[in-house]
């Protein structure tokens, strides 16, 4: 989930710590519980810093070794050990702990939601793990604690009634949008107008803002991907990526900017400009088409040798790339 989601959730946790009647009778330990649901649902994201050191380490690493099984105990214990340094060791440990505890579990979890996905089985395995089932920003996950914050914060519906309702209703929400996507995903040969004349070897149904339609990826069984959209129960395809097979794109994989961008993603399409100074190899990933575009990209810029003359990865329209690209190259 994005940032400004995960933090309403983290307050959304402290307000439902106030089913405990320790913690909701304790203005002292519920305020220790409510910055610990917070920290312990940022903390996970915390290698977004990694963008100061480079793209590649950040595209390498976000969501991976931060979001794993030893990622859990390690942000749970160092958090409530800050708590409780703070708090000249007053806090009841389990309480605290147990509650820091849920909050990381949570944010990992629903991040497994998304089409981004995490490394969550680390150290078992460096998979990516996405299900394509929430939105990375889920206008009912966010407004709806936003509206039960509100009501708490201004003191018109008791927490402990209220978010219980709220975290129930949520679970129900999860389960129908995975159920729905496991509806949709089984219709889509059966919807595809090319299912009769272009085989199939896979079908990608990713999550938009709006609850009514899903972008579609095809995997082709000849490499290539078709990209479209599903609105109203009709599937529209809207563009086709034809991976290249030049030279160069395999001299681009031993980049460390396109390796890590072929580690993060396994929808990644190649294409290669010729120019007079040399070639231009562009990998994009496919789930991400916006605008006509395909905004994460890698990038890399070899002479006629295949010697590198500047790359990128990243978030980027075309025209900014182009600029960057310029200025990296000349």
């Amino acid at each position: 989930m994005d940032s400004g989601t995960h933090l309403v959730m983290g307050i959304g946790l402290a307000g439902l710590a106030a089913v405990d009647p320790a913690i909701a009778g304790d203005q002292s330990l519920h305020t220790a519980v409510l910055i610990g649901t917070v920290a312990g649902s940022q903390a996970p994201d915390l290698d977004g810093l990694l963008r100061f050191h480079s793209n590649a380490a950040y595209i390498r690493n976000h969501r991976g070794p931060t979001h794993s099984l030893p990622a859990i105990a390690i942000w749970t214990v160092l958090i409530t050990a800050a708590l409780q340094i703070a708090y000249r060791g007053s806090l009841p440990l389990i309480t605290v702990g147990g509650w820091v505890l849920l909050s990381v579990v949570i944010h990992i979890v629903t991040d497994l939601f998304n089409a981004y996905g995490t490394q969550a089985m680390r150290p078992f395995t460096e998979k990516w793990i996405s299900w394509n089932i929430i939105h990375i920003f889920d206008p009912v996950i966010f407004f709806s604690h936003v509206v039960a914050i509100a009501l708490w914060a201004f003191g018109l519906v008791e927490p402990s009634l209220m978010f219980p309702l709220l975290y129930g209703a949520l679970i129900l929400y999860y389960v129908w949008r995975t159920l729905e996507h496991r509806r949709i995903s089984a219709m889509l040969p059966k919807l595809d107008p090319l299912g009769e004349t272009l085989p199939a070897n896979r079908y990608i149904l990713i999550p938009t803002v709006n609850l009514a339609a899903w972008n579609v990826v095809r995997h082709n069984a000849d490499g290539s991907f078709t990209i479209g959209d599903l609105r109203k129960g009709r599937l529209n395809w809207a563009d086709t990526a034809r991976c290249s097979d030049h030279p160069a794109v395999e001299k681009s994989k031993s980049d460390p900017a396109v390796r890590s961008f072929l580690y993060f993603t396994s929808y990644a399409c190649a294409e290669v400009k010729e120019h007079d100074w040399g070639y231009e190899v562009r990998w994009s990933d496919v789930r991400y088409r916006y605008r006509k575009q395909y905004p994460f990209v890698a990038v890399l810029m070899m002479d006629r040798n295949y010697k590198t003359l500047g790359s990128y990865v990243g978030w980027l329209s075309d025209d900014r790339l182009a600029k960057r690209l310029r200025m990296t190259t000349y």
